[in-house]
């Protein structure tokens, strides 16, 4: 069975080819350079930004695949959440090409996707789901965080997400305060790879609370206040190392003391990652650490697939479609903010 599948939920255009659990072709343009001047993701930008690198992305999957349209079995798009011109972009492409082909559609949510990605390992890149073992997944982004109990594939329970900034959101508002490029939480982990995490004591919000939400707007506040406060503090390249050290492990330390208290509370043995902010190296080295005090199994998305793609979005499509889930209409629409709890229901 071949898959070919599109992601189109924010800023990247992304298009895949899967077959029988290996992502032939996972092709990704990013936005980057469109929004950067920004500051942050321009929505009306990024639809446009789709429009025009759908076909040559869609071009060089195929080539990458070695595959022909006529061997597609199966399309798939992300249908939400997202942004809704960009969203649109990608589902009435897939939806076209599934209606010329006469190919079963699947509307995929791109949380779901996220919520598998850390089962897919080598190169070319496998799903391994023999491998699969009830866990805590934290899914951490720049527009969500979020603690999910996966019982079982495709049976999963969210526990608790963020209640205002997302952690990857923190990142880019600190470093936009800092003067940072955009998007900053690459730079951050870059700097704060030489700085001191504990010269600056910022809060740690709801770490202390016994729920599975998270909260980064006050951490944001407290830097803003912090740099008003210190004239000329980011004139100095060591106080800047210091600074991002320290909002870095504020982030991981919340993110990591509630990822385990859930895991302990649950009774399972197995933690997974998944989202662009998993790609932090702090993060990773701490959950690993954490992981291994507690004697959890850990496994993180490869680095490839924790940012938005389009190979996760097949790879989760292709496991439904083994299991027998029910297709999506090819006259349905973009759900912009389809919350994850209610998939099973929409499915």
């Amino acid at each position: 069975m071949a898959i070919l599948a599109f992601e189109t939920s924010c800023d990247e255009t992304s298009v895949a080819v899967v077959r029988d659990g290996r992502i032939l072709a996972n092709v990704v343009s990013s936005q980057i350079e469109v929004h950067a001047e920004y500051g942050g993701v321009v929505p009306e930008l990024a639809a446009r930004a789709h429009l025009q690198n759908l076909l040559p992305v869609a071009r060089k999957a195929f080539n990458d695949a070695n595959i022909r349209p006529e061997e597609i079995h199966a399309v798939a798009a992300t249908r939400g959440p997202g942004l809704p011109g960009a969203l649109m972009m990608g589902l009435q492409a897939a939806q076209a090409v599934a209606y010329m082909l006469r190919a079963p559609f699947l509307g995929i949510h791109h949380h779901e996707a996220h919520l598998y990605s850390p089962w897919t390992r080598g190169e070319p890149p496998s799903a391994d789901f023999g491998a699969f073992e009830p866990n805590i997944s934290l899914l951490v982004s720049g527009g969500h965080t979020m603690l999910v109990l996966v019982r079982s594939e495709l049976d999963h329970r969210v526990l608790g997400s963020t209640l205002d900034d997302a952690a990857g959101e923190c990142f880019d508002k600190v470093g936009k305060l800092m003067g940072l490029s955009y998007p900053a939480g690459p730079e951050i982990d870059r700097l704060a790879e030489h700085g001191n995490p504990e010269a600056i004591r910022l809060p740690r919000p709801l770490i202390a609370e016994a729920n599975d939400d998270f909260s980064f707007s006050g951490l944001k506040t407290a830097v803003r206040y912090f740099l008003r406060d210190r004239p000329g503090f980011l004139d100095h390249e060591p106080d800047i190392r210091d600074l991002c050290a320290s909002v870095q492990a504020a982030i991981v330390e919340v993110l990591v003391t509630k990822t385990i208290r859930a895991a302990k509370r649950s009774g399972v043995k197995c933690v997974t990652g998944s989202g662009g902010v998993i790609c932090n190296r702090a993060l990773r080295k701490a959950l690993a650490d954490a992981c291994e005090r507690q004697h959890f199994k850990l496994r993180l998305a490869e680095r490839t697939l924790c940012t938005d793609n389009a190979g996760m979005i097949g790879l989760l499509a292709e496991r439904k479609l083994l299991k027998n889930c029910e297709v999506t209409n090819l006259d349905s629409d973009i759900l912009p903010s389809w919350p994850l709890q209610q998939v099973r229901m929409t499915a």
